[in-house]
């Protein structure tokens, strides 16, 4: 007897082996496997059509989260995506490629008239089904149809005086600094082809170029309308300087009115500045003059396409005294 215990008295019992479950209890616990993801299931694709035919009445998008965009090369082709945009882009003469239309596609006015254009121009007709023309369009509303853009072969700089030289014409050109929105660009190539411009003259760099964007927002102008690049705006400003161009930088802050400006007749290059910064430091340096829009000081500041639009029709008054 240790430790102080006492004994009860009655002999202890022997255990024996105790009556297993046959592994009920552990099957039991095992469930009946993962659920299975919605796409497994017999309602997923009428549920997905038909969540997919109303965000296309409703013109919203897709509601699937777009894969990552990865940089594209300079010469890839762009894609204008949707019934409408399509239609306004063959109309305007947007020089497409390809028009990818949709398997088993209903064919509205829209869809007849867009296939009739294109047969009618030998642009290649396509069919496609849903997922390319989602991973064409990047993920945005599409509605069956894309329109592939060739890489535009943008121009040399010198190349813009020499078009207004041909055509026996006072140089105007519009130069945009890190103007960035692609929509801004073709309003912008809209108001240079509606008053006598001969050229835009773009960065290389941080700065919109002509995209499916840009080409849509042009209504068909920039077909006409030569874009050159420069691998450095304020050397290529300069450059025209040389050339015997005058330069002159939209700027809200500039004391002078363009109306009192004096270069308005001679060889002239007009410079937007960025939507939220303006001029930079170096074009605004590299300008002849700046000058300004007057406007009511109850708005700040105006929107870069419309401020070309302004500044164009300007000089294009000012030249026909």
């Amino acid at each position: 007897m240790g430790a102080g215990g006492r004994a009860s008295g009655k002999p202890a019992k022997k255990q024996g082996a105790t009556r297993g479950t046959g592994g009920k209890v552990r099957r039991s616990l095992e469930g009946r496997g993962a659920t299975p993801p919605a796409e497994m299931r017999h309602w997923y694709k009428d549920k997905a059509r038909a969540e997919r035919l109303a965000r296309e009445e409703r013109g919203g998008t897709s509601g699937r989260r777009p894969a990552p965009r990865t940089r594209k090369s300079e010469d890839a082709p762009e894609y204008i995506g949707g019934r409408n945009p399509v239609v306004e882009a063959l109309r305007s003469g947007v020089p497409a490629s390809a028009l990818y239309v949709g398997q088993r596609l209903d064919n509205d006015d829209r869809v007849k008239e867009a296939i009739k254009i294109a047969a009618d121009k030998g642009i290649a007709l396509l069919e496609a089904s849903r997922e390319k023309l989602d991973r064409l369009t990047e993920g945005t509303v599409h509605q069956g149809m894309a329109l592939q853009v060739p890489a535009y072969e943008y121009h040399h700089p010198k190349d813009l005086i020499g078009y207004a030289q041909d055509a026996g014409e006072v140089p105007l050109i519009v130069a945009l600094d890190s103007v960035t929105d692609p929509r801004n660009l073709g309003a912008i190539a809209r108001s240079a082809t509606a008053f006598g411009a001969h050229g835009l003259l773009i960065p290389a760099r941080r700065s919109a170029g002509v995209t499916a964007g840009a080409w849509k927002t042009s209504a068909g102008t920039l077909a006409n309308l030569p874009v050159a690049r420069a691998s450095n705006l304020t050397q290529t400003l300069q450059a025209y300087r040389e050339s015997g161009l005058f330069i002159i930088g939209l700027d809200g802050d500039s004391p002078q009115d363009i109306a009192d400006t004096a270069f308005a007749p001679d060889p002239l290059v007009i410079v937007v500045g960025s939507e939220g910064k303006g001029l930079s430091r170096l074009v605004r340096e590299a300008c002849d003059q700046t000058v300004s829009i007057p406007m009511n000081t109850a708005a700040e500041s105006l929107n870069a396409g419309v401020a070309a639009g302004i500044a164009l029709y300007e000089i294009s008054r000012l030249r026909r005294r």
